[in-house]
């Protein structure tokens, strides 16, 4: 299935949670945290803005960017775990 986000969406596909601490200690999956960091995989066409013109996005396909741990809406999608973010959730861009 293929995913067009609406205006300013985005849609990030969460990077694997850590599984072990600096330290080298294995954490089981209750202990792992949330991931905040992920890539783009789709971006909408923009915000509408009251001209009747489109804002333009910030991020396009490919980005790795880091947003909040709870922000967005996670769904699944052909087994995937993707999450649907507002382009103002997302916090920054990872270069």
């Amino acid at each position: 299935m293929k995913l067009n986000p609406l205006d300013d969406r985005v849609v990030v596909e969460p990077l694997g949670a850590e599984e072990t601490t600096a330290g080298g200690i294995v954490l089981p999956d209750a202990a792992q945290e949330k991931p905040q960091r992920g890539t783009v995989v789709a971006v909408g066409p923009g915000r509408l803005l009251e001209s009747g013109e489109r804002a333009a996005v910030g991020v396009v396909v490919g980005d790795e960017v880091l947003f909040g741990k709870f922000g967005g809406a996670d769904i699944e999608v052909d087994g995937r775990e993707v999450k649907i973010l507002r382009e103002s959730d997302i916090l920054a861009k990872v270069v």
